[in-house]
Order: C-alpha cells, then structure tokens, then sequence
C-alpha cells in the first residue's frame, strides 16, 4: 500500500505547542485518504519547536496531492496550536511543501494547499477552485471594516485585541512586549512620579534635563548638550523623527509678513530676503493643520496651549539649515509678532520651543499614526480580505502588516482612545488629535506615499543644493532596493500587463484599499484598479515601503527588513530575487555604514539593518 512520510513543523513562540490529537487526510487527483492520528507511542507529539514526521499509509493510489486537511480534537483541556507547516514525501519520493503559519483553536480544522503561488487563472481545477472560494468567504467574515471616529480610515472591526482573529493576534512574546513597552514609556517619561512635570508649568530651562535621565543614546546626548542652539535646530527638520514637513518656500507667503530688515543678520549672500528665495535658499516649515485644534481640557486644574507656528529657514554658505523666523500662529497682527535670531535669547529659544512642541504633535499623530500605522492596516485588512495565502501578492505582503492590526487595536484601546496616555501626555489629547487627523486624511494622497515623488513635491530631490538631507539620501537607497525586488516578483508572476488586469483578487483588493480605507476619495489619488505590471510594482513598493523604512524613519526600528522567517514562498525564482534584494540591502547598510563612519551625528534610521518589515516588529 502507497506510505507518505508527513513531516509537521510547530511553532517556537511561547505556547505554540498543543496537547491535543491532531488528525490528517490527504485529498489527491485519484482520491481521499482517511482520517489519520499523529501519534508516536511514548512520545510527546507537537512541542514548542518541534519537527515531528509520520507515515502515513492509504489504500490506494490517490495520484495528484491537492490538498492536506488537519483536525484538531480535544485530549484534556483546549490548547491553541501553531502550526508553521507541513512537508509531504509522496511514495514516488516527491517532496511536497504545505506553508501554514496559523493557529488551530479549539475543536478546529484548517486545509493546506502547497505552496506554489498562484493567480486565479492559474486554477483549472474544481476543488482548488473552491477552496480559494472558501478562504476568501470566510476571511471576509473574520475581517470586517469599521470606522473607529469619523473620518478616519477605516480600521478593523474589534473593540479590543482579544476580539482580533487569532492568526493576527499578537503573540504571547509580542503582547508581553508590547505591555512592558508600554510600561517602559511610563517610566522613562516619569508619567507616574512626575506627571506634573507634563501638565503645569516649568520653570527653568534645566528641567528639560530630566526627560534625558533614563534616555541615553549617542543622539540623545547630542541633542541634551546641542539643542539650544539654531543648527541642531535645523539639522532636526532634516534628520530628526520628522523629516517630511520642511520644503522649499517658493513664495513668502502673505500671512507671515517678513521683510529683509528684519532677518537681514541671518542672510550671507548679500541678497534680499526675495532674491534669496529665487535663488533657491529659504525653506518654510508650516503648522497649519493645528490651527483651531482644541488643547487638552481633560485636567480641569491645568490649562495647556496649542501654536500654530510658520518657521522660515535658510541656507547658510556652508550649506547648513538654520532658522531666521518663527510666527507662532496662522494670521499676523500685533499679537502675533515674528520671532528672530536677533531677539533676546530667551524670547528666540521659546520661540523654537513652540515649534519644536508643534512639530512633536504633528509627528505622532500624523506622521506616525496616520501616514504609517493607519495606512498599514488598511494594506493589511485589505490583503486578508481579497487576496487568499496561494495568492503571490498575499505571501509577499503578509510580512509587512505581521501584528499591525494587532498593535493598531491596542493602540486605540491603550493609546489614542479617552484617558488613554495621549490625554495624559499630550497637549493635543482629550480630542485634539482625532480632530487632527480628521484633517490630515484630507491630505492623504497616493503620490504623497510614493517616496521619490514626495520629495520632490516638496523641492527637496537636489542634492548636491542640500547636501546634508541624509532621509531623503538613504530613503532613496530603500525605496529602489523594493521597487526593483517586487518587479523581479511581479515580472515571475504576470507574464505581461493584460494578467495584471485580469488578476480580479489583486483588483478587488485594491478597490477595498480606495473604498474603504481612503473612503473613496478621489482627490487621494489612490488608484481604484491597476493596469500595468509596472504601475503594480510602484503599488507594492509603496505598501512594502509605509510599513517598513518609512515607519523605520519615524519610530526608530531595530529588526532587518528582507529578512522572511515565514517562508510563504517556494518557487527558486523568488527565493533567488529575496537574496539578490538581501545583497542589495547589504550594500546599502555599507554605504551608510561609511557616511557615518566620522559623523558626530550620525543618521542610521533607513539603514536596512535597522529597518523592521511591519510597524509592530
């Protein structure tokens, strides 16, 4: 009688291993097989960690392999079991890989089909048909949209993590880490000893010191020592953790009336302040979203304060970014003067404050939040919904939304949601950041996502005229090194730009993105369909690239991007494009490694070996 040796692989994460008795069928071209028991006598089947093999002996023939179906019934008490994949030795010694990277609960049953991807056309095949059928149907009861506050994109349906699927819940390790993250920001904020540091007033200038206390780092040292003064200022909207909100000023605009006279100390060519802007030398920083947002009321003992500041900036002759103008609010008047370099120290170093505690807000909310985590999990509900596991654009992408929903529904239970620690930490909390991002999703275009193209919307590509913009120098490394990976996947997998069109689940996942994630808002520019292999590639370099470098660049990660524990992907061809993208991560952490070689301060946020692949990793 035909024997198949059954390998079964479990996951290593903490409780991973199960108890249970595990059941498998084979289902083939020819045939079923039974329902078969893995069990070795006197042996603890299916640990944590383990590769465990069976044979398994059929009846007869049942040709082809189509499908592996694995039950899992109750010994004792339910233990969830992880299951990373299945191998299959058939009896002409063929080798058969059945990724899985799921859990299994309760009394639960899930069936495999091996891992060579495939589009739809690709399936002739009635069973296979409906299997992909199936999935999709069931994954799309699993993974509904909600709106979570007007306005907003729209985010998964779950009012708390444990109400997640289990299969994007976070792990024991990861929800353990993301409790002890949490109670590490506490402490080094010092929010429980000194909250009142956070909600009253300060009074000298060394209590700033107190925040550096448990937040030691060669930049944090830097900044502690330097950040009175204008270049480290300057230096910030390059290179700091906000490096998208400075551009080229093209026009002085009407509602900051600044004239030579008044910053003609700061000006080194001995041109005008209009001549200065022709030439190319004047950058405006413009914090027009926050005006009108409301301040934190939750305290009603403590009064707090938004800006809504336009900072002017220059370009010195050694090419060096500095400030010459600062105007804390939108409409100039008598009660909103201008802030110069040439005003008494203290007055200009407040005034850089205020920006700096604007800039803070946008950042988190905005650059962080919005434009990396919320997007990320409009790429991820919308790939679990349209794209099912055999999908080559599903076992691409599934790394990079790895725990996002998951760290997105903690954040609006722990974070962002009523007396969570925005209200008690942020002048913008109570309200004033939902309301900020309300209006920031007005802004939210396709074009803004796509890295080269955002930096030149605002003039920032030159540079040799700014040479010292290591964001934008290293993004660009980052961005190429995706795009030329997901064209080598693309091109393996739509032979021209017609397959791209008919590939109906790569469309529909694209319109769920516009639809529901962007609200169907045409001015976002999101595309609702996609046409050509190249405009797909562009497509998930942006999706790969939110969720890694960009929110590497904003948050500071620590684990590699290109790196797949999880291997979803079987084909050579593929396997072959992630080592050549691996190199070319490699020799891009090369060069930075060398730029930095003799900085003071060095910039490594998009060094690839520091970039993780989602933004909960």
């Amino acid at each position: 009688m035909p024997s198949y040796t059954v390998t079964v692989a479990t996951g290593s994460q903490w409780f991973a291993g199960t108890d249970d008795y595990i059941y498998l069928s084979l289902i083939g071209s020819a045939g079923c097989s039974e329902k078969h028991l893995l069990d070795k006598a006197f042996y603890n089947d299916f640990e944590r960690g383990a590769v465990d093999s069976y044979d398994v002996t059929v009846d007869e023939e049942l040709g082809e392999i189509y499908l592996v179906k694995i039950e899992k019934r109750k010994y004792w008490l339910h233990d969830d079991w992880y299951l990373k994949y299945i191998t299959l030795k058939t009896p002409h010694g063929d080798y058969i890989e059945f990724p899985c990277y799921r859990w299994i609960t309760g009394e639960g049953e899930i069936v495999l089909r091996d891992g060579c991807a495939k589009l739809a056309r690709d399936d002739q095949i009635h069973i296979l048909k409906q299997h992909r059928r199936k999935e999709l149907e069931t994954r799309q009861k699993q993974y509904r949209w909600m709106e979570w506050n007007p306005g907003f994109p729209l985010s998964i349906d779950a009012k708390c993590h444990k109400d997640l699927p289990r299969d994007i819940q976070f792990d024991s390790e990861k929800g353990v880490d993301f409790v002890l993250n949490y109670s590490k920001a506490m402490e080094n904020l010092f929010i429980n000893r000194f909250m009142h540091m956070f909600q009253s007033s300060w009074h000298d200038f060394a209590d700033f010191e107190k925040i550096f206390v448990k937040i030691s780092n060669t930049i944090s040292e830097r900044v502690k020592n330097h950040w009175q003064e204008d270049l480290m200022f300057g230096y910030q909207f390059l290179n700091g953790c906000n490096p998208v909100l400075i551009k080229r000023c093209t026009e002085l605009p009407k509602k900051l009336p600044v004239t030579t006279e008044m910053v003609e100390c700061s000006l080194e060519r001995q041109l005008s302040l209009e001549q200065e802007v022709q030439e190319g030398n004047i950058f405006i920083v413009d914090y027009e979203l926050l005006d009108g947002i409301d301040a934190n009321k939750t305290d009603p003992c403590t009064h707090q304060f938004l800006a809504a500041p336009i900072c002017l900036l220059y370009k010195n002759l050694a090419n060096k970014i500095v400030p010459i103008a600062i105007q804390l609010n939108q409409t100039p008047g008598e009660k909103n003067p201008i802030f110069l370099p040439t005003d008494s120290k203290y007055d200009w170093l407040l005034a850089k404050i205020w920006v700096r505690s604007s800039d803070f807000h946008i950042h988190q909310t905005i650059t962080h939040l919005l434009r990396t985590h919320l997007v990320s999990e409009v790429f991820g509900i919308a790939m679990y919904r349209q794209l099912p596991a055999v999908h080559p654009l599903f076992k691409l992408l599934v790394a990079h939304v790895r725990f996002t929903i998951a760290i997105n529904t903690k954040a609006r239970e722990q974070l962002i949601c009523e007396y969570g620690l925005f209200d008690k930490a942020n002048a913008t909390g109570g309200g004033g950041h939902v309301q900020m991002v309300q209006r920031a999703v007005q802004d939210l275009t396709y074009s803004s996502l796509c890295f080269p193209e955002a930096i030149k919307a605002r003039g920032m590509d030159n540079t040799e005229d700014i040479p010292y913009y290591f964001y934008r120098d290293d993004g660009l490394l980052v961005w190429e090194a995706i795009q030329s990976f997901t064209t080598e996947v693309v091109s393996i997998y739509y032979e021209d730009d017609q397959v791209v069109e008919e590939d109906q689940e790569l469309q529909d996942f694209v319109k769920d993105v516009y639809v529901y994630g962007m609200r169907g808002r045409k001015a976002s520019g999101f595309p609702k369909s996609i046409k050509s292999r190249e405009k797909l590639s562009e497509y998930l370099t942006v999706v790969i690239f939110t969720a890694s470098a960009q929110h590497a660049a904003v948050n500071f990660g620590q684990l590699f991007l290109g790196m797949y524990p999880e291997e979803h992907f079987i084909e050579k061809p593929v396997k072959e494009a992630m080592i050549r993208f691996r190199k070319n991560l490699e020799a891009i952490v090369s060069v930075i490694a060398e730029r930095n070689k003799n900085k003071k301060l060095p910039y490594y946020y998009l060094s690839p070996d520091r970039i993780p692949n989602s933004v909960a990793i």
